[in-house]
């Protein structure tokens, strides 16, 4: 099984250990500031020994700032020289299949061996957002067709249209016409999800999956067992590889832990009834008058959040993983504060024994090609 796909678990973690970056934007704060935390993020996460950092397609949110995952990996990549870089994923059906071979094969160029390609088959926003995003009220098209999207995407990126196909003469590049740019010439490919939908076609490619444990937790175990299920042995995998992401924080007591846990509920809460806007602050979180609807999104929220002191995570990770057979974990923590988002993932890896290398050789100012 490729590297790329399977990484080592580091310190004293069973599996390896990633990190899902919504890249926050947080109420006095900006997208600017946001996408330089996210740079700070990516460089902790390389320094502490995460496998793999990825960021996730969204549009017209205000809380977050990640509409653009090719550009804002093109940013990570200049800040890191190791970890690797990926979408978490990528909403095939709001782009044509060309864009994205042309992006990640550009990314792929630039940070060799180091980028992931994950795939969803949401819009990644509400019906209207994207009606405009692909110009059509026929929403329900784009993801029926989602298999013959993928398809023709991995041709792309493959550079392996067969003679007569109207697409035979046409190159994604940076790509395998011009020589491969590293292992394999090409991203991995993994498929995302929420349900059973991707969790099936995954399998039955022989991709690896990733589940959206972190909010769609009701149907984690039962999607990762159609998955394993479904599962055909390819020239990208010997055997299924699931991963899932998972909301985690922590923080040095409990009590704090909870009080910046809340302001992602009070942001969910907002969401759910049509009003999103920047992620409050803990004291909005915690003086905001609940009703009993918004209540039970808030309670549902913090029962999803494995949250606590460090050695709390640590044994809700554990068990989750063991419940789900999981063979890697991305966690992600969607607070108010950039700076208790960093320490949260500073503990956990020291709950897990994850050493400080010391300083990536990536800087602010460096090349994010890795060195071969």
């Amino acid at each position: 099984m490729s590297d790329a796909i399977r990484g080592a678990a580091s310190g004293t973690a069973s599996v390896p250990l990633s990190v899902l970056d919504l890249v926050t934007v947080g109420s006095g704060s900006t997208a600017t500031r946001a996408l330089a935390a996210a740079a700070r993020t990516a460089r902790a996460a390389e320094r502490r020994g995460y496998h793999r950092l990825w960021v996730a397609e969204h549009h017209s949110m205000p809380g977050v700032a990640s509409t653009s995952p090719a550009v804002i990996l093109a940013h990570l990549a200049a800040h890191t020289r190791r970890i690797r870089l990926g979408s978490g994923g990528v909403m095939l059906p709001n782009h044509a299949p060309l864009v994205i071979a042309e992006q990640f094969g550009t990314l792929e160029a630039m940070a060799p061996g180091r980028i992931d390609l994950g795939l969803g088959r949401a819009p990644g926003t509400d019906g209207a957002t994207a009606a405009a995003l692909r110009r059509t009220d026929h929403l329900n098209e784009g993801a029926d067709e989602f298999p013959q999207q993928l398809a023709e995407l991995v041709r792309f990126l493959d550079g392996d249209f067969p003679d007569g196909h109207p697409y035979s003469r046409i190159h994604a590049v940076p790509g395998p016409v011009q020589g491969a740019a590293g292992p394999g010439g090409r991203p991995p490919v993994w498929l995302l999800g929420s349900s059973g939908f991707s969790a099936r076609l995954a399998g039955a490619l022989g991709l690896p999956f990733a589940f959206a444990h972190h909010f769609s937790g009701r149907h984690t175990v039962e999607a990762l067992d159609l998955y394993r299920a479904s599962f055909r042995p390819s020239a990208v995998l010997s055997e299924p590889y699931a991963l899932i992401s998972v909301s985690a924080f922590a923080a040095d007591d409990e009590r704090e832990a909870r009080r910046q846990t809340l302001t992602g509920a009070l942001s969910m809460v907002r969401l759910r009834m049509g009003r999103p806007g920047l992620l409050p602050t803990p004291e909005e979180a915690e003086s905001y008058a609940y009703g009993p609807v918004e209540q039970d999104v808030v309670d549902d929220w913090m029962a999803r959040v494995v949250h606590g002191t460090s050695d709390e995570v640590r044994l809700g990770l554990d068990e989750l993983r063991k419940r789900t057979g999981a063979d890697e974990l991305m966690i992600t923590a969607h607070v108010h504060s950039d700076e208790a988002r960093l320490r949260s993932y500073e503990l956990i890896a020291d709950a897990y024994g994850m050493g400080d290398t010391g300083s990536p050789a990536g800087s602010s100012s460096g090349s994010g090609a890795q060195d071969s």
